[in-house]
């Protein structure tokens, strides 16, 4: 989107412009993020930047504050607005320098998140019936969504704009609306998000010293001339690319962060959504035909990228507090090729029990949060349709973390497991009315001794504890609980939010 400008040069600069061109000043611009409808966020600094000519002052005007800074000698320059209250009210954003203005209208302050992953994020909220009856509720939700391409180097700006309406994504959309309700202010969401990418697609490439996987794909990237050439191919080639060519780009490691995030940075924001994995269950190098156990070792090496990569974007953003909301991934089963066939229950199976407990590491940072979807999904579809209430969760974390609402934004966490010879007794933490959603036994749960040979549990409710011992099982000593890929489950709180999914045992996977 081009920015308005008004050009305010006399008669006498204009007739010299005309001979000697390069003598006329550039007009100052601001960086892609920022368009008309914008959101801005509240409660914390927000940097405004943008070019000008080297050592021109440029002002910016916002809420009644006008802040000045003179552009350095590359052109850049940055102003940081002080922090602001909510505000539905439509203002207008000025940027002036000395030949040249821009006004952008339209902005509020609010709550501003970006949304990001794989293909359950890019789900379409016009796929999601229970979806298209709050849309018409919607009324202070504005969405940026970015422009999905590549680049080899990371990039100053992206294409897209601020609309006053929700995005067309069923778990950001919902999110939003969830979080708008219970926050009352305006929500922007900027929606940055392409199927099937894997966390690798997302990280700079710096992060090649400090991880070392990530370090082998981009020697293999950079070696392989013609992946580069293919790459090169279809952005220079007709548009729309073919859905192979489609595929093939999101598929790459780096070059969607350096196209579709880099630019957003430091764009003020509460915090980033992130529903992603599934492209990295087939192992951390994508590489299908790998035995399963290989797989499952591959996503226990998930979180720790993770982890690196949530610290990595926090250092862009210059803000340690950035929330980080994770989507667990839902049930899904799919037998492999190779492997024991066990079924989609069974905690010994190859399954995304191993992403989940992956996933779950990134709970060992500060400011984040994963949203429990253990009870959804579906068994068969990868792209199941149950995306309003992981949308609903994911809006508790934020307001509980983020808003400080007093909500209760956690189903059972195990604490502790206590042995009692034939039986063990599970304990949890945020079990408040400890309950069943179907008034049934709790299941999910199975038992196993050293022999790694694992029997159902018969488990009993006993206040906000849990009784599980199993007559094939005379001395248990571990439990998993949810461990499956699609494991059936009925164990809440009082809140009506599930338990997490758990195991106490250490077996190689």
């Amino acid at each position: 989107m081009r920015h308005p400008l008004r050009r305010r040069c006399g008669a006498g600069l204009a007739a010299i412009a005309a001979v000697l061109p390069l003598w006329v000043q550039a007009e100052v611009t601001i960086a892609s993020p920022f368009t008309e409808n914008a959101v801005l966020q509240r409660g914390l600094p927000v940097p405004i930047w943008g070019k000008a000519d080297p050592g021109e002052e440029v002002t910016v005007e916002f809420a009644g504050q006008k802040k000045s800074v003179a552009a350095d000698a590359d052109g850049r320059w940055v102003v940081r607005l002080d922090s602001m209250t909510a505000s539905a009210e439509p203002r207008a954003l000025r940027v002036t320098a000395k030949e040249s203005e821009l006004s952008l209208a339209n902005v509020v302050v609010g709550e501003v998140w970006i949304c990001s992953g794989q293909s359950n994020m890019q789900f379409a909220a016009t796929s999601v019936p229970e979806i298209r009856v709050l849309e018409r509720k919607a009324k202070r939700i504005r969405t940026f969504e970015v422009k999905r391409t590549v680049a080899f180097e990371e990039q100053d700006s992206c294409e897209g704009k601020w609309v006053d309406k929700h995005p067309n994504s069923a778990v950001a959309f919902s999110f939003a609306y969830f979080l708008e309700e219970a926050g009352d202010v305006p929500v922007g969401i900027i929606l940055s998000c392409w199927g099937s990418s894997s966390i690798e697609a997302w990280m700079p490439r710096d992060m090649t010293e400090t991880v070392p996987h990530f370090k082998t794909m981009m020697e293999e990237f950079d070696s392989d001339a013609k992946t580069r050439e293919r790459i090169t191919s279809i952005l220079e080639g007709t548009k729309p690319w073919s859905r192979n060519d489609d595929i093939f780009l999101r598929r790459q490691s780096n070059i969607l962060y350096n196209a579709m995030m880099h630019p957003l940075a430091p764009y003020a924001c509460r915090g980033l959504v992130w529903y992603q994995g599934e492209r990295n269950t087939q192992s951390m190098f994508g590489m299908l035909e790998e035995p399963w156990f290989s797989r499952n070792s591959g996503m226990l090496k998930y979180g720790d990228t993770l982890k690196q990569w949530v610290q990595r974007y926090r250092k862009e953003w210059g803000n340690d507090e950035m929330q980080f909301l994770m989507v667990m991934l839902p049930g899904y089963h799919k037998e492999m090729a190779t492997g024991p066939k066990l079924g989609a229950e069974h905690p010994a199976s190859h399954s995304w029990a191993w992403m989940r407990e992956s996933q779950l590491k990134a709970l060992e940072l500060e400011h984040v949060g994963v949203a429990n979807t253990i009870d959804l999904g579906d068994v068969k579809n990868i792209h199941p349709k149950d995306k309003l209430p992981i949308g609903k969760r994911l809006a508790l974390l934020a307001a509980r973390d983020t808003l400080g609402l007093d909500v209760v934004a956690s189903g059972p966490v195990m604490k502790t497991v206590e042995a009692g010879g034939d039986h063990l007794v599970v304990r949890f933490e945020h079990a408040s009315g400890l309950t069943t959603t179907d008034g049934e036994a709790p299941t999910g749960f199975w038992l196993a001794d050293d022999s790694a040979k694992w029997v159902e549990a018969d488990a009993e409710l006993k206040g906000e504890t849990i009784l599980l011992r199993s007559s094939d099982l005379a001395k248990p000593l571990y439990v998993r609980y949810a461990f499956a890929g699609k494991p059936k489950v009925n164990l809440v709180n009082g809140a009506g939010l599930p338990a997490y999914p758990f195991r106490t045992d250490t077996f190689a996977p």
